[in-house]
């Protein structure tokens, strides 16, 4: 890969990264920590790495739009199915995410305690969690219906994609999004076998939403970022541009909210989730200032998985309730 350019528009800087085989996986003399397996034990570990709860995130947009999709409750067997392909989707894009940054996780200070830098995993053992996880979807969507199969191979490739980003782009939070935002349509097309304009919408605003809340996140590697040459919306037009940008990404995710109201027959019980969701937003942002990024992980983590999570049940309410 050709080294970044300058982030102020200068040629290519060049500099030193090591391999990400060099030290990876060794103990003492060099030698590889443990077998080559992956017994349950690593399996573990991988799965704290990749932060398996974090599913939480895409995982509610997903069911919300099967229960859209389905005007009530889906067969049980589709919900399913699409648990499955999720897990196994965000499973292979985390996994091939932590393999190709292993090099810049191992300097980066917020990241160097991650399995791959700090040895407690082999760059092989994740090879193979990732091969499966890959399997996992594929086989899934090959249950749920032929489009779902046909379609899928382009979604992995935008799950994959976002993790080689940063080396070229700004707007790299902006494909990070689009990868959560392929899960609502993914859940439509599993229930209807088709592509809706709800659905697109729908996918849109948590596109916006993850957009919005990866540029708090990246605040913390701003210092980072610019001396890697690695590309960010924070790296390029500092904090407070990024937390701005958030704010208009999120005030946009609550128009397109509110705009998919008036394309379907939700009502109250949804309006009243998006107005509690519009709240944690505001919440969210009331948490982090240019000058004080000391909540980012309470904003990140806890604010986020409230947000998708109220969203869907409040939409779970409203579908049982009136359809």
């Amino acid at each position: 890969m050709d080294p970044p350019q300058n982030r102020r528009g200068g040629s290519p800087q060049p500099r030193q990264v090591p391999s990400p085989y060099n030290g990876y996986g060794r103990g003492e003399n060099g030698r590889p920590k443990g077998g080559g397996g992956l017994g349950l034990g690593r399996l573990w570990v991988i799965l704290d790495d990749i932060k398996f709860q974090h599913t939480v995130f895409a995982l509610p947009f997903a069911l919300m739009s099967s229960f859209l999709a389905a005007q009530g409750l889906p067969p049980l067997d589709k919900l399913g199915w699409i648990l499955l392909a999720m897990v196994g989707a965000r499973s292979a894009a985390m996994a091939f995410n932590r393999m190709v940054d292993a090099r810049y996780d191992r300097l980066n200070p917020r990241t160097q305690g991650w399995a791959l830098p700090a040895g407690r995993i082999r760059l092989g053992q994740y090879l193979v969690f990732w091969l499966a996880a890959v399997l996992v979807f594929l086989y899934a969507c090959a249950r749920l219906n032929p489009l779902a199969l046909k379609l899928s191979p382009a979604a992995l490739g935008i799950l994959l994609f976002y993790s080689l980003t940063k080396r070229f782009t700004v707007f790299s939070h902006f494909f990070l999004g689009a990868s959560l935002g392929i899960a609502p349509i993914g859940a439509w097309v599993a229930i209807r076998e088709e592509i809706s304009p709800e659905s697109l919408i729908l996918g849109t605003a948590v596109t916006l939403w993850t957009a919005g809340f990866d540029l708090i996140y990246a605040c913390q590697d701003i210092d980072f970022d610019r001396q890697q040459g690695l590309f960010s919306w924070p790296a390029r037009h500092g904090i407070g541009g990024a937390l701005w940008l958030s704010r208009l990404l999120h005030l946009g995710m609550v128009g397109l909210l509110l705009l998919l109201a008036g394309l379907s027959p939700l009502r109250q019980f949804y309006l009243l989730g998006v107005l509690l969701v519009a709240a944690l937003l505001v919440y969210e942002h009331s948490l982090v200032k240019p000058s004080d990024l000391s909540r980012v992980n309470r904003a990140f983590f806890t604010v986020n998985g409230a947000v998708s999570l109220a969203l869907f049940g409040f939409t779970a309410i409203d579908c049982l309730w009136y359809f």
